[in-house]
């Protein structure tokens, strides 16, 4: 799938740099990638087989008009649809997101939290991934209430996981060796 993914980055690419509409087709895809992380309904909307083509893109389209995505976005996506590719979407989401940040000469972080964080929290984390990285950083939110508390940070294929939930499977997997 990952090959498949980056073909249709790809290609929504060069059509956002033809439009000059690149932060805002990343915008949208941000949006979408959150609301797919946030709703169960519409994640197996977009992987069910029982729906055809024209009833995912049909729903994709609405959901799409009501967020107000541009024009490119919501053409891509009814593309997507038509083709039976909507499983791919997050894929192709990480890897547009993924190509504008090494364009830009960033480095893409992924930060994700138990719960949303504060704007005065995302500008914080952004800072201090600045720092240890020692340049621009593209930093992407999501939200996993599994973690429980704290935080989970990808760089690349660096990963640094201080949530709580990790914390207690090694607290579980410690108390097991004592027993």
């Amino acid at each position: 799938m990952a090959g498949l993914a980056e073909r249709y980055a790809a290609a929504l690419y060069e059509l956002a740099d033809e439009g000059k509409l690149l932060d805002r087709v990343a915008d949208d895809l941000r949006r979408l990638s959150r609301m797919l992380d946030e709703s169960a309904d519409l994640a197996r909307l977009i992987r069910s087989p029982v729906l055809s083509r024209q009833e995912q893109g049909r729903a994709m389209k609405a959901i799409l008009e009501k967020a107000g995505v541009d024009a490119l976005t919501a053409k891509f996506v009814g593309l997507v649809a038509q083709n039976r590719r909507l499983f791919a979407l997050p894929a192709t989401i990480k890897a547009f997101l993924a190509t504008l940040a090494r364009r830009r000469g960033e480095i893409a972080a992924e930060v994700t939290s138990a719960q949303a964080l504060s704007p005065a929290q995302a500008d914080a984390v952004t800072a201090a991934l600045r720092t240890a990285m020692g340049g621009n950083v593209s930093v992407e939110t999501r939200v996993d209430p599994s973690l429980l508390g704290g935080m989970v940070v990808r760089v690349g294929s660096r990963m640094v996981d201080s949530s709580l939930k990790t914390k207690l499977q090694k607290l579980e997997l410690a108390m097991k060796g004592l027993g």
